[in-house]
């Protein structure tokens, strides 16, 4: 069974860091990209990264460049979102899915909460 484990949401200070880890069971991070989006109250959801499975690509959105840094660990299966210099227009549940880091969505993870306080 394919499940993707979001963790590491928490309420946090604006200029804080939080690290948000995706655990991929029933496959392997050499099987598919993995990419990170959230969705705020009320607005749309936003693709804010992805590591590639074949060469280890990085894609940024412009909200969260410089700030945030995605990493894959193949021996553990996991992907990690290291969040930077946070601001309270960061708040969203981020979730981590299995995709080709385009427009294809293989699988979803369940979402955690980040809270970034003023």
């Amino acid at each position: 069974e394919v499940q993707l484990q979001a963790s590491g949401g928490g309420l946090v200070q604006a200029g804080g860091s939080l690290r948000l880890s995706c655990a991929a069971s029933g496959f392997t991070l050499d099987e598919y990209a993995i990419g990170w989006f959230r969705q705020a109250p009320g607005k749309e959801r936003e693709d804010i990264s992805c590591i590639m499975n074949t060469d280890g690509g990085t894609y940024y959105a412009d909200s969260v460049k410089g700030r945030f840094t995605i990493s894959s660990d193949h021996a553990k299966n996991t992907v990690t979102l290291q969040m930077n210099s946070l601001k309270p227009e960061d708040t969203a549940v981020y979730y981590c899915a299995a995709t080709d880091c385009g427009d294809l969505i293989y699988y979803w993870g369940q979402g955690t909460q980040v809270t970034v306080s003023s």
